[in-house]
């Protein structure tokens, strides 16, 4: 039964797309999904509810064999498109000091002259960031069960993530700044709505304040019909991934890639053509999970068996028959992760020129 989105802001002009909420009734093996409640704008002030992967599947305790699929290949780099103006004739590029430009904030953001930031889909600046460097973030053995244990992960945590993505995206002439986080035993209310919405497990991202919301209580045991993602493992690395696509939301949302899907779902005059948008770019913040994952993978540690926990795990997560398919199959999910993971390279999880298959 579909379920109340958050209201939108004041200056909100825009339809939200309304979704059933995620559903997992363990006695049966068929229900269950992940829902992405989606609110936003393309100008001004956006709020949208960019919401993690929901668990689903059968009740299992800790790790297991990978799923058997390969990841996604993406060979090569596909060149920028070229700018659509250029400096007048009379304007040097040496005697241009920099440019600015207005975000999705109002905030002017000056920019060296010679660099061009690209906020589309498919040829987006962010592609050529090349890897997340390697980063040390031991994460200790706090327990999935404890709320302080694991919020403190959470934000312990938050700061390798910053440490990386910042680093290569400013090399890129592309702003960074750390998100906010939101992090409660129960339930509450963010900037964007509940948190967890009604019956569901999932954190979410929004891009109002920039900060990402999460219930500990809710994404470990689950909520109502939900089962929690404790209950594929008790593991600490499989939250921290979940963690981690909500950042790669934050990402998305900095490098002007929300903006551009948000627009072309609007544009969409199909509900199949929007969940196929939506699909993309969902399974692009799980591969940027799977580059942090890869990244921390030597401190944290993630070893080859905890690798295979993870590729379990996300081929556990995603849409199943009867729900709205706004988040890419289980196996799609567990080949993006793994093509983060594998590749670690920001191009290689550039799910707007994959294939329709590899994003169904």
């Amino acid at each position: 039964m579909p379920y109340s989105q958050p209201p939108p802001p004041p200056n909100h002009q825009h339809p939200r797309p309304s979704y059933p909420p995620p559903q997992w009734q363990p006695q049966r093996p068929r229900s269950g999904g992940g829902a992405g409640a989606i609110v936003g704008g393309i100008f001004g002030v956006v709020a949208v509810v960019f919401v993690g992967l929901v668990v689903i599947g059968a009740l299992v305790k800790g790790g297991r064999h990978a799923d058997p699929v390969s990841p996604v290949a993406i060979p090569t780099l596909t060149p920028f498109e070229r700018p659509t103006s250029t400096p007048a004739a009379s304007e040097s590029t040496e005697s241009r000091l920099s440019e600015t430009r207005k975000d999705s904030t109002e905030t002017t953001v000056t920019r060296p002259a010679k660099q061009v930031v690209n906020t589309s889909l498919k040829n987006n600046t962010l592609y050529r960031a090349g890897s997340l460097p390697r980063v040390s973030c031991p994460a200790g053995s706090a327990s999935i069960y404890s709320h302080s244990q694991l919020k403190a992960l959470i934000l312990k945590t938050s700061r390798c993530l910053d440490r990386g993505w910042a680093q290569i995206m400013r090399a890129q002439g592309l702003t960074w700044k750390r998100p906010g986080y939101a992090i409660t035993s129960g339930r509450g209310r963010g900037a964007c709505g509940d948190f967890p919405s009604g019956g569901s497990i999932v954190p979410y991202y929004c891009p109002r304040n920039e900060t990402i919301y999460a219930s500990t209580t809710a994404m470990v045991k689950g909520s109502g019909s939900s089962g929690g993602y404790g209950q594929l493992t008790d593991w600490h690395g499989g939250v921290v991934s979940m963690m981690a696509h909500e950042y790669g939301h934050h990402i998305q949302q900095l490098s002007g890639l929300s903006n551009e899907w948000w627009g072309q779902t609007l544009r969409s005059s199909s509900q199949s053509g929007k969940l196929a948008l939506s699909r993309r770019f969902e399974l692009q913040a799980t591969c940027f999970g799977g580059m942090f994952m890869r990244s921390v993978s030597a401190s944290y540690p993630v070893t080859p068996a905890r690798r295979n926990t993870l590729y379990y795990f996300y081929s556990r997560v995603g849409d199943w028959a009867g729900n709205p398919r706004d988040h890419g199959s289980p196996a799609n999910n567990n080949r993006w992760f793994r093509q983060g993971y594998e590749k670690n390279k920001a191009y290689q999880c550039n799910t707007w020129l994959a294939p329709s298959s590899s994003t169904s």
